[in-house]
């Protein structure tokens, strides 16, 4: 059986699940707040509130755990089980993020899945449904992209 070109494949999977979970989760919830935090309702943030979530990449054997405490996701090292467990592979994670995917059409083909609170799962996943989020690009993160910016931004025209 051949795998998948969209799996990280298994060595790499392997290594990377050697990885600190908590280094990881901690730029996870960097990303989030940037882009969520502020845009959240306040009766979904109340929701929220001490709820322990897990983000696990399926192929990647990585997982990363937060709350949302005092107004702003939190890493959290979450020994226990979390409240509400999400899983794809990183591929589908990315899909998500580009807005090329319906979590609703990953959701019934098995290739995302949810744990835990349903009803924290259909919160979280109708609270991102609504935002209006910028669609994530990787072609800004090449260097020469960022390296365009960064000059254009410190030196004077």
């Amino acid at each position: 059986m051949q795998a998948s070109p969209h799996l990280i494949p298994m060595p790499l999977g392997s290594l990377l699940s050697r990885l600190p979970a908590y280094p990881g989760s901690l730029l996870f919830v960097t990303g989030l707040n940037l882009a969520l935090a502020k845009k959240l309702a306040p009766d979904v943030t109340q929701m929220l509130q001490g709820k322990k979530l897990r983000l696990r990449v399926t192929d990647a054997l990585w997982a990363f755990d937060f709350e949302w405490l005092n107004g702003r996701f939190c890493a959290c090292q979450n020994a226990a089980t979390a409240d509400l467990i999400i899983s794809a592979s990183a591929y589908d994670f990315m899909l998500l993020a580009r807005r090329q995917e319906d979590p609703d059409t990953l959701f019934f083909s098995r290739r995302l899945s949810m744990e835990g609170d349903t009803e924290l799962g259909l919160l979280v996943k109708n609270t991102i449904d609504a935002i209006e989020l910028p669609v994530l690009n990787f072609e800004q993160l090449k260097p020469a992209q960022v390296l365009a910016r960064l000059r254009a931004r410190l030196l004077p025209q």
